[in-house]
This record gives structure tokens, sequence and C-alpha cells, in this order.
């Protein structure tokens, strides 16, 4: 999978979708107007952070720094965001 952001994108939650902690879930979820969707502990850490200020590199440096017994952090952080770019949940700020 080769990678389509770079550590100087700044991204936002799309319009249309709203993050929150799903309590009967137990888990983080993206809710949009037609459903949900059911974040793994390690996804709900990356939207978590996206707020139309950070760059990706700020994220991945979070959650080094949050999890430093996690190896190789940074591809699976980069590996989520070209997920939620591709699926539509994020969209690059100007």
């Amino acid at each position: 999978m080769t990678t389509s952001v770079n550590h100087a994108d700044i991204y936002k939650l799309a319009r249309h979708y709203r993050f929150q902690w799903e309590e009967a879930q137990q888990c983080y979820v993206l809710l949009f107007p037609e459903g949900m969707i059911k974040l793994n502990g390690g996804a709900g850490e990356v939207i978590k952070r996206v707020d139309g200020n950070k760059t990706v590199g700020d994220v991945v440096q979070e959650l080094e720094t949050a999890f430093p017994d996690v190896p190789d952090i940074q591809k699976d952080i980069l590996a989520m965001f070209d997920l939620a770019v591709e699926k539509a949940w994020l969209e690059k700020t100007d």
C-alpha cells in the first residue's frame, strides 16, 4: 500500500460525520446519517486527534509518545489516514 498522505497534511472530519465515544459499543464510532462505523482502538486514537489544526506529523508524534512500546506505529497511523481518506471520512483542509 502506498501512502497518499504527507506529514505536513492537515485533515478534518468530513461533513456529515460525527466522531464520539459510544458507551453501548465501548468504542469510538463515526456516526453519519445512514449509519455508524465502529472503530477499533487504534483507529479511534488516530481519529480522536484529527482536529483540522494538527498535521499528520503532529498526530504521529503524539501517538508515538503516547504508545512508545508499539513497534512501527507510524506505519499503522499512516495506513489509518489512508483508509480514512479513501473512505471519505476525512478531508484535507485548505
